[in-house]
């Protein structure tokens, strides 16, 4: 399996068998994990900056799986969930799609099904952190802009050649070329058309 280096699947069941025979499963294709009795046990565990999963049963004593990646969404935590369960219908399955869950196993399932879900889900998660990697790393390229570079910068992006940016500040085109320079250095991109990626994933408001 082509995975993410030292990847954790986080395991919640209250079955002690059924947690430790998906620990087992794991370690054959050379996945760690970490298994949890209760929701509770879960969410007072700090999750490591790794790429990882959930495996999770959805009917639990005192807090269903189903609460849980509720909680876990409204904390703001972002990690793929896989449902697993003896009791799945319709309804339940829209809900955990609907609030992000990679697959909805009902068991009995085959092993190689949890383990092509769990794939999956890491590859996604892999994905995730890189994209959040790189938006970090422009977040800190735009907060070296000084405040009128990021004015030509929404300029450039909204289209401007840089003797409209310079008339529409008013200033010199020589200078409105240095700003534009500037940005471009600033940002590591070669063209607006790049800027405008970078904008957009910033969420950058857009310049009239």
């Amino acid at each position: 399996m082509n995975l993410p280096e030292k990847a954790i699947v986080f395991i919640v069941d209250d079955d002690d068998r059924m947690r430790a025979a998906t620990q087992r499963l794991l370690k054959t294709v050379g996945l760690h994990s970490e298994a949890f009795a209760t929701p509770q046990d879960f969410l007072r565990h700090k999750l490591p900056d790794v790429a990882s999963c959930l495996v999770l049963d959805v009917r639990l004593p005192g807090m269903s799986g189903l609460e849980l990646q509720h909680k876990l969404n409204e904390a703001g935590t972002q990690i793929p969930i896989i449902f697993i369960t003896s009791h799945g219908d319709i309804p339940m399955t829209v809900t955990a799609m609907k609030s992000g869950a990679v697959e909805f196993l009902t068991k009995p399932f085959r092993d190689q099904d949890l383990l092509d879900a769990i794939q999956q889900a890491l590859e996604r998660e892999k994905e995730t952190r890189q994209q959040n990697r790189e938006i970090r790393k422009w977040q800190e390229h735009y907060e070296t802009l000084t405040a009128r570079e990021r004015e030509v910068m929404g300029l450039l992006v909204s289209g401007m050649l840089t003797k409209q940016i310079a008339s529409k500040l008013g200033t010199s085109e020589v200078t409105a070329q240095v700003h534009r320079s500037q940005v471009m250095r600033k940002m590591q991109v070669n063209s607006p058309a790049e800027l405008g990626r970078i904008a957009e994933k910033l969420k950058l408001p857009a310049t009239d």
